[in-house]
């Protein structure tokens, strides 16, 4: 009987290690997602490049100049450099000399994030590695002159157990390959065939990032950047096949529909449950993803924001990518990091309420504004974003029975209630000393034996 169990399960993992997928979005969103991801729910966005040099307007600085003209950034020009000056004159000026990726490493596990994306390219085309596939117009040919991706990659590896993941994007706005290709309506292909497509394979096969996340799509279909047979390839064959996960943005078709999680759009939150996994990118600065010199305290998004928007993600089933942009030196302002640190000590507190959490049958309370639920193993967690005026936390959705116990995470002792009449709990808060208090903002009540979970 032995043997044969042995052998009905050898031939079940086979199967399952033989499964292959076919280069078509009805097979490609098939493969499951790898579970960490979505046990993991804080990811590390990291936006860094030439761009980080005039460290003004956007990372979209160049484009913004050159292309559409924004009198802004024209008039920065105009007024800081000489006439002949060029973007690629910014390059040597990238000079990444207090780029230290152990203390970014040190400052992202501090976070509490199980992963990280690193802006391997931007849609400038400068690479922040040693590409063969971008000629003098890389982190090791000019500028810092170190394979920044790979530092990176190696120190988080080594010193975390944080997934490491990259950002690259598909498109380029002034490389005149792909400007030959859209002149041509997509017919032709080679930008994708000469840069897009080696530069994906190089970096997957050389840093084995666990997250490949694409990004400068939208101009083209799907078919145009061979995105379907790179993603067959990625899941049947790559060094990361099995534990790699990938996001939407593939081609126009593709934008929300198809690949692994769905991010939509930049700052997606739509509020309530989706059909699928998917994950908010969003900023710590309000209006730019890349460093900006200039940005007033008031356009960064404070701590007790950041954690509202996390807590609402998580309990609609998504992931949070909470973006910062370092200087051209290789630092991370100080701001960007005690967000980070901020999030980590809250997470350090209330991780049984979010870590490997899933969605309640109620995402946010029906009856207190501004409470959002989790579910862990057979507790509900209501996650409160406004500390009680009073003595009483009113809650609609939860249903009591006489073995509900309901505690206030980091704080010892079970809370007393009253069931409200049809549904719903009061729970009595104790008068808290403010020393002892679990955390300063957003706290996690623990309900056990509810009767609705």
């Amino acid at each position: 009987m032995l043997t044969r169990t042995a052998s009905i399960l050898c031939v079940f993992f086979v199967s399952v290690l033989s499964v292959r997928y076919d280069p078509t979005w009805d097979s490609i969103d098939s493969r499951p997602l790898p579970a960490w991801y979505d046990e993991a729910k804080l990811g590390i966005f990291i936006h860094w490049g030439v761009f980080s040099v005039p460290s003004f307007n956007s990372e979209w600085f160049w484009e913004r100049w050159q292309a559409d003209r924004t009198p802004e950034v024209v008039n920065f020009m105009n007024n800081n450099y000489r006439p002949d000056f060029t973007y690629a004159d910014f390059a040597s000026q990238f000079t990444a000399e207090f780029f230290d990726a152990n203390q970014w490493a040190d400052m992202f596990k501090a976070s509490g994030a199980e992963y990280i994306v690193f802006v391997s390219k931007h849609h400038e085309g400068f690479t922040n590695w040693p590409s063969n596939h971008s000629f003098n117009w890389n982190s090791m040919a000019v500028g810092p002159k170190r394979d920044i991706v790979g530092e990176l990659a190696a120190s988080i590896k080594t010193n975390t157990s944080i997934h490491f993941g990259i950002y690259h994007s598909l498109y380029e706005w002034f490389n005149p390959l792909f400007i030959q290709d859209k002149k041509s309506n997509f017919t032709t292909q080679n930008f994708v065939k000469q840069k897009t497509m080696p530069e994906l394979y190089e970096l997957i096969n050389t840093y084995k990032p666990d997250v490949i996340w694409s990004d400068g799509d939208s101009e083209a279909p799907s078919d145009y950047w061979q995105s379907k047979e790179f993603l067959a390839w990625v899941y049947n064959d790559s060094p990361v096949k099995d534990t790699v996960v990938t996001n939407d943005r593939w081609g126009k078709d593709a934008h929300c529909q198809h690949g692994g999680y769905l991010t939509c759009h930049d700052r997606y939150n739509p509020g309530k449950l989706q059909p699928r996994k998917w994950e908010n990118a969003m900023t710590i600065d309000r209006h730019s993803w890349g460093f900006r010199r200039n940005a007033p305290l008031s356009d960064y998004l404070s701590t007790e924001q950041l954690l509202a928007t996390f807590i609402e993600t998580v309990s609609c089933g998504g992931n949070m990518l909470m973006n910062v942009g370092p200087t051209k030196e290789g630092t991370i302002h100080p701001i960007f990091e005690e967000r980070l640190r901020d999030v980590g000590s809250w997470l350090n507190v209330n991780s049984e309420a979010i870590r490997s959490s899933r969605p309640w049958t109620t995402q946010n309370d029906t009856l207190t504004r501004r409470v959002w639920y989790t579910m862990n193993s057979s507790n509900v967690y209501a996650l409160v974003l406004d500390w009680p005026t009073g003595s009483t936390l009113s809650l609609g959705a939860p249903m009591t029975h006489s073995g509900t116990t309901v505690q206030l995470v980091g704080y010892s002792g079970n809370l007393t209630w009253t069931a409200r009449s049809g549904k719903g709990i009061d729970i009595h808060i104790p008068p808290i000393p403010t020393n002892k208090m679990p955390c300063k903002w957003a706290w996690a009540f623990k309900l056990s034996g509810l009767g609705n979970i």
